[in-house]
């Protein structure tokens, strides 16, 4: 992989991960754009992994303050708030874990240029932001059913071109959740998520250890500061975007990409 396309696909990756575009739909748009291909499969998880560390460390220290009041909650050993919101967090991890264990090998064949997918997916983000982009204001915080339901709603968006973050935040918000309740929700939610996964591909990186050893550090270099300074704002203005109401922006995005994703993989198939 050149310098510039990690910089670029770490620019994307910092962007579309808390921007509800979907992440892993615009970095295979952005790899069919570039030409890219990364290399072999330790190559390629390697590269993930680290702009992935990127994005989850952003989020870390933007909700900095959250994170260490739910774990002086959590450590208090009592049922305070902040033991059930990291409890609720725990329950909306459970679809998302048992979707992508049990179908890990077919979820792998989702991610293989598969170009019209994307589009079409993407055009279902859009509807779901532009439906709550038009839901009413509410004070209600995240219910124990509604922490499933918007688990439901992220092991959805495994699949590429589902935005992980437009579709817990819209689930959350036509579900009557507080928008800001909904942002914070959303995006704490998936940290965990993102450091066993990393986890978990480390694991395969390690088998293909002799592979990696030839890989060029730069490019994961360039990969991981593009995605982290760009997560940084792209999570700060995100937060901004949802109190404001002004999500359903993003859906005329998603259905002018999702439509030129389909035509793209018509063409060219």
């Amino acid at each position: 992989m050149e310098i510039f396309d990690a910089f670029v696909l770490g620019v994307v990756q910092g962007l579309t991960e808390f921007l509800p575009v979907s992440s892993s739909g615009h970095i295979e748009l952005g790899k069919a754009v570039l030409g890219t291909d990364i290399g072999n499969k330790e190559e390629n998880l390697l590269f993930t992994v680290v702009v992935h560390f990127a994005t989850a460390l952003s989020t870390m220290i933007i909700f900095r303050k959250d994170i260490v009041a739910l774990f002086k909650g959590l450590f208090s050993f009592k049922w305070n708030e902040e033991t059930q919101f990291t409890f609720k967090i725990a329950l909306s991890m459970v679809p998302a874990v048992i979707i992508g264990l049990l179908f890990e090998k077919e979820l792998e064949k989702l991610f293989e240029g598969q170009i019209i997918l994307v589009g079409f997916m993407l055009i279902i983000t859009g509807l779901l932001l532009f439906l709550a982009g038009r839901a009413k204001r509410t004070e209600k915080g995240v219910s124990w059913t509604d922490a499933l339901m918007i688990g439901v709603s992220q092991a959805i968006a495994i699949l590429p071109g589902i935005s992980r973050s437009g579709a817990t935040i819209s689930t959350s918000v036509l579900l009557g959740n507080d928008r800001a309740q909904a942002a914070r929700f959303s995006f704490l939610m998936v940290v965990p998520l993102i450091f066993g996964k990393i986890a978990k591909d480390l694991l395969e990186i390690i088998k293909g250890e002799a592979v990696i050893e030839s890989v060029s550090t730069m490019p994961l270099i360039v990969g991981f500061f593009a995605a982290f300074i760009v997560g940084l704002l792209a999570c700060t203005w995100m937060i901004s975007l949802v109190r404001k109401a002004k999500l359903h922006y993003f859906s005329y995005y998603c259905f002018v990409v999702g439509v030129v994703a389909i035509i793209a993989g018509v063409v060219n198939s």
